[in-house]
């Protein structure tokens, strides 16, 4: 009998431990090779970050349009890298990043971001962070699942994708207009109510665009340099909705289609 307790107290927190190893709303992405690339596994969560998960670690709401199960937008690449940090270390885990408020970052030359933070990464840390955008396409695109979409889940966007078109009163068409889109009373939708890609993430086209860790390569813009931004959003076109579209915005940018959504190394046993 002591024994038999003792074998099933072992069972229990071994499968205890197995369960924790991803984290709830999240899924596994196999990696594999993409664009000369070679990707290891990843999480990623479903949802974007959504206002409540945004309050219950900054206790604040910076989003223009507000309801609990919305995506969190008007924020900042700055921001998400607080946030990141922040749940880190509310949840236990090490911090991926190491910010440095004080320190200029000598290589923003964009003249538009007065913050230029030092951002640099522990990359062996449990921690949250932001995708890459080659794992935020890898994984949009439906990773070693994927059946070659135009969008993330689906080849009709209004199967899968909030945008210009589709995200206020009625169905829009015509030419894009900013006072139609107001009158429409277009906005963001709560997460996960479109269809899912084939690894069962929402919301990888449309809703709102979602920032990635890295900046343009120099001899990729003639502009100064920002962070990227894929995914569209609910104010956007239809081609930003393909995971293969990229922008980039200063880091220090906001707007009310600016969201994201976060990452995690896998843990080692």
């Amino acid at each position: 009998m002591h024994r038999l307790f003792i074998s099933t107290v072992a069972v229990m927190i071994v499968a205890s431990s197995c369960s924790q190893k991803l984290p709830d709303n999240f899924v596994v992405v196999k990696g594999g090779n993409f664009k000369n690339s070679t990707l290891p596994d990843f999480y990623i969560s479903k949802f974007e970050v959504t206002q409540k998960e945004w309050m219950d670690v900054m206790g604040n709401n910076p989003s223009t349009f507000k309801a609990p199960t919305l995506p969190v937008e008007t924020v900042s690449w700055y921001d998400c890298v607080e946030y990141c940090n922040k749940r880190s270390i509310q949840e236990g885990l090490q911090p991926y990043y190491n910010i440095d408020k004080e320190r200029k970052d000598t290589s923003n030359t964009n003249e538009l971001d007065d913050l230029k933070w030092t951002v640099t990464m522990n990359e062996q840390a449990t921690g949250y962070r932001l995708p890459t955008e080659m794992e935020w396409e890898y994984a949009a695109g439906g990773g070693q699942l994927s059946k070659g979409y135009t969008y993330s889940g689906s080849n009709t966007i209004n199967e899968t994708a909030w945008y210009w078109q589709n995200s206020g009163d009625k169905f829009l068409t015509g030419t894009w207009s900013w006072p139609m889109l107001e009158k429409n009373r277009n906005k963001t939708k709560p997460v996960g109510s479109k269809a899912p890609n084939e690894l069962g993430m929402y919301d990888m086209s449309g809703n709102v665009r979602e920032w990635c860790w890295d900046g343009p390569a120099r001899n990729e813009t003639k502009t100064p340099p920002g962070r990227i931004w894929k995914g569209g959003g609910w104010m956007g076109a239809d081609f930003c909705c393909e995971p293969s579209f990229r922008a980039d915005y200063q880091a220090n940018g906001k707007g009310p289609d600016q969201g994201f959504r976060v990452c995690r190394n896998p843990l080692t046993p």
